[in-house]
């Protein structure tokens, strides 16, 4: 193999690892969109359950309360 066979060749595996990494961008890119609209949606949950809980607790203390005036008596 002479000095241009082996400069074709390398030039070859330089194009198809470049490819290849191309490749791996585009997929890293694709997963980083999914993870951040997972993590849209994670956090809008959080936001409701925070809410419902906050909600929750308020029905407690007023429960609570009420009782607390029906021992009185």
């Amino acid at each position: 193999m002479n000095i241009d066979e082996r400069l074709e060749k390398l030039a070859e595996r330089h194009e198809a690892l470049a490819q290849t990494v191309e490749l791996i961008a585009a997929e890293q890119r694709d997963m980083q969109r999914a993870a951040d609209a997972r993590v849209a949606r994670l956090e809008e949950a959080m936001t409701k359950m925070a809410g419902a809980m906050s909600n929750m607790m308020d029905a407690i203390t007023n429960h609570e309360k009420r009782i607390d005036r029906l021992e009185e008596r």
